[in-house]
């Protein structure tokens, strides 16, 4: 038993500079990084690093980036559904202050139909929107079915609303809220309205405004990383979305309380490491994170 997901992939490049050249300028970066990319992708590997072994439906191309994208799902015993799309798409990572810009070249026209697997074989499903007619498919077909299912609403897609009627935990960015024209507290009880049971606004340093099973809203805050040990915040929140599956997968009984609290750990790992591949921890990593900078829950 294990767990599906689906979402958009990419190849990261994260590059530290001080500078961005433009005209006939040339500079050279302090540092970079070459890795995996994408909300779903990410969220699959740092899942496999935590010692599970996850399917991913995802883009893929042919080309040498498309190479190089079935090597590092092969070394993380990431098993690959591909749909085809002609070329892969690139992420231009630029991490400074605490923040990141990003530059993407994606193409998202896909030249096949998703493929159509058994879910009777999947303990949870986890979708970032990508893939907006196989994110539908499979939320239905794992609701039916009583598999878990989870949204990194990272943005609003094209059928968002639609989708969250099959989602049981959907954890989203500030940006989808601003999209929405609503607050964090507006965006979890529209959230609820669409009858997801688990329900939480990501909000960076300040952690995560949320709804537990007993319907109480709570901030859960981010680990007090020290600012000079913050090298890169991209990929942190979806490395928090493959760490919390992960611990569901390793608990299912527990509350969702310690599959947060373990993912914020996850994430408090991520910031401090370049690029998304070195920022995966292991559950080791895990546990000293929350040794050094454990905060508790917040009632609001």
């Amino acid at each position: 038993m294990t767990v599906l997901f689906v979402g958009h992939s990419y190849i990261d490049m994260t590059m530290i500079t001080d500078v961005m050249p433009s005209g006939d300028e040339k500079a050279v970066a302090k540092d970079f990084a070459v890795s995996f990319g994408g909300n779903a992708v990410t969220a699959a590997f740092a899942c496999a690093k935590l010692g599970h072994a996850p399917d991913l439906l995802t883009t893929m191309s042919d080309d040498w980036l498309g190479q190089m994208f079935w090597d590092m799902a092969r070394k993380y015993d990431v098993t690959l559904f591909p749909r085809k799309v002609a070329r892969s798409s690139l992420s231009f990572v630029l991490p400074q202050g605490g923040k990141r810009a990003i530059l993407r070249a994606r193409d998202s026209h896909h030249l096949r139909p998703f493929m159509k697997l058994d879910v009777g074989t999947y303990e949870a499903l986890h979708l970032d929107g990508h893939q907006a007619d196989a994110a539908l498919y499979y939320a239905k077909a794992c609701r039916e079915k009583g598999v878990l299912t989870s949204l990194d609403g990272g943005a609003v897609r094209v059928n968002s609303d639609e989708v969250l009627h099959y989602i049981d935990v959907a954890v989203v960015a500030e940006n989808f809220c601003a999209q929405m024209k609503l607050t964090p507290v507006e965006t979890l009880a529209y959230l609820k309205s669409r009858g997801v049971k688990i329900a939480g606004v990501t909000e960076g340093e300040q952690g995560m405004l949320w709804i537990d099973e007993d319907g109480h809203i709570s901030r859960l805050p981010a680990l007090k990383v020290p600012r000079e040990k913050v090298i890169d915040t991209s990929g942190a929140g979806d490395v928090f979305h493959g760490a919390y599956l992960a611990s569901y997968l390793s608990n299912r009984e527990a509350r969702w309380i310690e599959h947060f609290d373990f993912a914020r750990a996850a994430s408090a790992f991520k910031v401090q490491h370049l690029g998304n591949e070195a920022g995966l921890p292991t559950r080791e990593d895990i546990a000293e994170m929350r040794r050094l900078y454990a905060k508790c829950e917040q009632k609001v």
